[in-house]
């Protein structure tokens, strides 16, 4: 059955818009996410000039929703300092901080790991203090970021594409984070079985366009969280419609409603305690 597009309220809600490789047809591709029910995308970044063209973008494309953050692969404190400055000095302008995060992929010496846990700790702590929500990577370290998360007591989190067993996820769930699935899902299983294990109360839906769309080595686009939604909807044998309103309600709940900016929903997202 597909799904009523009718309806607003879809958020993409992890996308890097400002890929060049959209740099051809973005508007394109944001009218096809339009078309597909996407009123919002959180356009995130790996470093500053990401981070100055998501805002620039999101002046020209109103459905854009603005984030800064650092990539785990850049283990330079300065460089982490010069974005939380950056930050600080735009946070009225953005909607979440990332993407940030770990990623013991990137990072096998104990050193570099120490250096990314540090720069790590201090997106969470001005995550807590501007009421941003973090936007996260846990590439090959989901349980480590989440007992960090834990331990730093960060509030209003999204775990991006968790790659880990729902056993990890499960300490997140009650805390009250996201964990945003990709259209990746529907070859992944991975993703199909953190799904099936995780509440419907605690999915998101995002693209990580240009990356793990639902055809390995095609160029993904936020019209294709369609895909995941209708993904989640069979694995949790619920309507897509009313897999797409508890989806919709969720982001709402973290980052504010699909035409408001800025610092959204500051309110922590209430536990999700009872899994289905």
């Amino acid at each position: 059955m597909p799904l009523n597009t009718d309806k607003p309220g879809l958020m993409d809600a992890h996308a890097h818009i400002c890929d060049a490789a959209f740099d051809a047809d973005r508007e394109a591709v944001l009218a096809r996410a339009r078309s597909a029910g996407v009123d919002a995308v959180v356009a995130v970044g790996e470093d500053l000039a990401d981070a100055r063209k998501n805002l620039a973008l999101a002046e020209e494309y109103p459905m854009l929703r603005p984030a800064a953050g650092l990539y785990p692969s850049h283990l330079d404190l300065e460089a982490a300092a010069a974005m939380a400055a950056f930050i600080r000095e735009n946070h009225p302008r953005l909607t979440a901080i990332g993407e940030v995060g770990l990623d013991y992929w990137i990072a096998k010496e104990a050193r570099d790991r120490e250096i990314q846990q540090e720069i790590f700790r201090i997106f969470i702590s001005l995550s807590n203090a501007l009421e941003l929500p973090l936007n996260v990577h846990s590439r090959s370290a989901g349980r480590h970021a989440v007992a960090l998360l834990l331990e730093e007591g960060a509030l209003r989190v999204q775990m991006h594409a968790f790659d880990g067993k729902a056993g990890a996820a499960l300490p997140a769930v009650e805390a009250g984070y996201f964990f945003s699935v990709p259209p990746s899902v529907v070859r992944s299983r991975q993703k199909q079985k953190l799904v099936k294990r995780l509440p419907l109360s605690c999915l998101l839906v995002e693209s990580d366009s240009p990356v793990l769309g639902p055809i390995p080595g095609e160029r993904n686009e936020p019209a294709n969280i369609r895909v995941a939604l209708e993904a989640i909807a069979a694995i949790k044998g619920v309507d897509p419609a009313a897999a797409a309103a508890t989806v919709s309600e969720n982001a709402r709940r973290l980052y504010g409603g699909p035409h408001e900016h800025g610092r959204l929903q500051r309110l922590r997202p209430e536990p999700n305690m009872h899994f289905p």
